[in-house]
């Protein structure tokens, strides 16, 4: 039995000549460009045949006769058995004019060679999408019937159907695929299409929210998905059957499903948050279309859409499809598959496979360059307070990540100490002498840092006071609230508005500022600190607001607890659970690295949420922790006195141990 097949080398074709090629003597000739016969070696060795039974034909959908020579042609004539045409485009975000180029004219073409060789017969593999967006069941001996097929996806799909039923002269037989997903046995596929575009929100629900959480899911119409085994097979077992010609088989899924139960099922594999509340995307079509065209027409909506589909890695057109309104009869198909054993695989069985596959190699983030190295290899790299502490840490990831590392702090000793630890480790930072909370000093460290430097592309801001002391303790302390304030707020806000120039003027630049977990849960016995960290965390939003169109980006660190010399004082945080320094600089670097707006612990979200819709409870409980733990002995000031803990401070502490404060 001798084969002809188009679209040998994609998803479906590659699969189905593997299955031709297990019948006994078949040899299978496939169309494939000139430029691409370095491939056909390649394809050999994956169908695991040899040269008699693999055999190129070389030629291009797009020209006439396929462009197939005359040699080929003869030789070709009165040899083939069973012509496949798969060859088109599969892929609603393609310009029209490519997808007319491919489907309709490639298949006219198509037609023209398969009777120039005198095909037996010819199998042409359309979609559903040739129904258009029918309302109702269509049914596998209807085509005319189609509606609203103005899409070019939809359009090009029923014309090259057309060509086979109108213009072809051969015995014909049509397949309409349903939306095509990876193999129910491995997973595997090879683009991201259809469901696998809401895949990316899926994993960004599971990443914020426990899976136990109830979510919202979206609602829609009915989508028809069938893993790619189950096609090839079908597509096998049915050609090869007693068929006259001039039939339709629907290769779907007799089940189907909505969308929201296909979001909910692959939210399931994923162990992601179970969609219990369905918010129904036919509700949109209320909005009148001139509403919803004004409404895109203004600036700041557009920006926002576009902005969330290109973060999520969705297709512009992809919404118009929730409400897909087709439902597919395969009933001929049933027919013909019966006493086989192949059947359509329900995707409750198979969707984890599909999501692992997903995962673990289209993920788009797994093809970002997500080192550091990546990030700021070449790069300056700033990092205020960095002769210590955090500052420290993260500086040593970054020069040994290749960054021009700049560090700065007020003891000269301990800058020297730092570069000595640095070239040790076979690297080097550039240490300058600063005082962050003097205006004057900050002014001349930045034009220091524009002159010897041209200015920083990732400024850290860590330097900070932090002091732990209640406001019945700080009557005759005001200075507290003025020193943090001083080197906390306008310190950071010194250096980083000297530096936004040279930021906007490259157009590129990004601001990390080490903000406190206290911030979102408003600690107690913190006001002084948190005052000032939230004070430059309002500035951020506001900057990050004004920038967000000159590649200026600006991350807040809502950093928990980290054993650093500034909590040493209070020896109550002994007993609780802390990050280390480079627990802390690892946050930074990923900071750089995906430049989200902020980073937060969840504990720090929680407290967040509980002030935001309980704000009364949030008080009560945070009143009770301040009431559990007093203040240090260096804050009463008093020397070398142990804190006496209560009976329920301990408990708590044994209670939260494991989160970080």
């Amino acid at each position: 039995m001798h084969y002809f097949v188009t679209g040998a080398t994609g998803f479906i074709g590659k699969r189905l000549v593997a299955r031709l090629l297990q019948r006994k003597g078949a040899v299978v000739h496939f169309l494939i460009r000139r430029e691409s016969a370095g491939k056909v070696a390649a394809l050999r060795e994956h169908w695991g045949v040899g040269p008699t039974r693999a055999v190129p034909v070389y030629g291009d959908l797009t020209q006439k006769r396929l462009g197939v020579s005359a040699d080929d042609v003869k030789a070709l004539k009165g040899q083939i058995d069973h012509f496949f045409h798969l060859a088109a485009v599969y892929d609603l975000s393609a310009d029209e004019e490519s997808q007319v180029a491919v489907n309709i004219d490639g298949t006219r073409h198509t037609l023209d060679f398969a009777k120039a060789i005198g095909a037996g017969h010819f199998h042409h593999v359309s979609s559903i999408a040739a129904a258009g967006l029918y309302e109702g069941v269509f049914r596998e001996d209807m085509f005319e019937e189609a509606e609203n097929v103005d899409h070019p996806y939809f359009m090009t799909k029923h014309e090259s159907e057309k060509l086979v039923r109108a213009e072809n002269k051969l015995p014909w037989t049509v397949y309409r695929p349903a939306m095509v997903v990876g193999d129910s046995e491995t997973g595997e596929m090879d683009k991201i299409d259809g469901p696998y575009y809401f895949f990316k929100l899926i994993q960004r629900m599971r990443q914020i929210l426990p899976p136990w959480m109830p979510s919202v899911g979206l609602e829609g119409g009915r989508i028809n998905l069938v893993p790619v085994d189950f096609v090839v097979k079908a597509l096998d077992h049915i050609a090869h059957g007693k068929r006259s010609g001039g039939e339709c088989f629907h290769l779907v899924d007799p089940v189907g499903y909505r969308v929201g139960d296909v979001l909910d099922i692959f939210s399931k594999a994923a162990h992601a948050p179970k969609m219990n509340l369905f918010v129904n995307a036919a509700l949109l079509g209320f909005i009148p279309r001139s509403v919803k065209k004004g409404l895109l027409a203004l600036a700041p909506v557009r920006r926002v859409r576009d902005a969330v589909m290109k973060d999520l890695g969705l297709p512009e057109d992809i919404l118009t499809f929730v409400n897909y309104p087709t439902r597919f009869d395969c009933r001929h198909t049933t027919a013909a598959l019966k006493g086989s054993d192949i059947a359509c695989p329900n995707l409750k069985d198979y969707a984890w496979r599909v999501w692992d596959y997903w995962e673990r190699h289209l993920d788009p983030d797994l093809h970002r360059d997500r080192s550091l190295k990546g990030t700021v290899a070449g790069k300056v790299v700033l990092v205020t307070g960095g002769s210590s502490g955090i500052g420290l840490a993260a500086a040593h990831k970054f020069a040994e990540a290749g960054a021009i590392t700049v560090i700065c702090g007020r003891d000269q000793d301990k800058l020297d100490e730092a570069c000595k630890e640095a070239k040790q480790k076979g690297y080097s930072f550039i240490a300058y002498p600063a005082d962050i909370a003097d205006m004057a000093d900050c002014d001349r460290f930045v034009q220091l840092l524009i002159d010897n430097h041209g200015g920083v592309d990732f400024l850290i801001n860590n330097a900070g006071r932090s002091i732990r002391r209640a406001i019945e303790g700080s009557y005759d302390r005001f200075h507290d609230f003025e020193r943090t304030m001083q080197l906390n707020y306008f310190g950071c806000l010194r250096v980083t508005m000297g530096l936004l120039p040279g930021m906007v003027g490259k157009r590129k630049g990004h601001v990390v500022n080490i903000s406190s977990i206290g911030v979102l849960t408003n600690a107690p016995r913190f006001s002084a600190y948190v005052a000032s960290k939230a004070a430059l965390d309002a500035w951020t939003r506001c900057a990050s607001s004004e920038f967000a169109d000159q590649g200026i980006t600006f991350t807040t660190i809502n950093m928990p607890l980290v054993r650093t010399p500034m909590i040493a004082p209070t020896k109550i945080y002994n007993n609780v659970p802390t990050l280390s320094p480079e627990e802390a600089a690892d946050m930074i670097a990923q900071a750089c690295i995906d430049k989200p707006v902020r980073i937060a612990t969840r504990l720090g979200i929680t407290g967040q949420v509980l002030h935001a819709l309980v704000p009364r409870i949030a008080q009560i409980v945070m009143n009770t922790s301040f009431r559990m733990f007093p203040d240090s002995a260096a804050a009463k000031g008093e020397k070398g006195a142990k804190p006496q803990l209560s009976p329920e401070a301990i408990a708590m502490q044994q209670m939260m141990r494991g989160i970080h404060f």
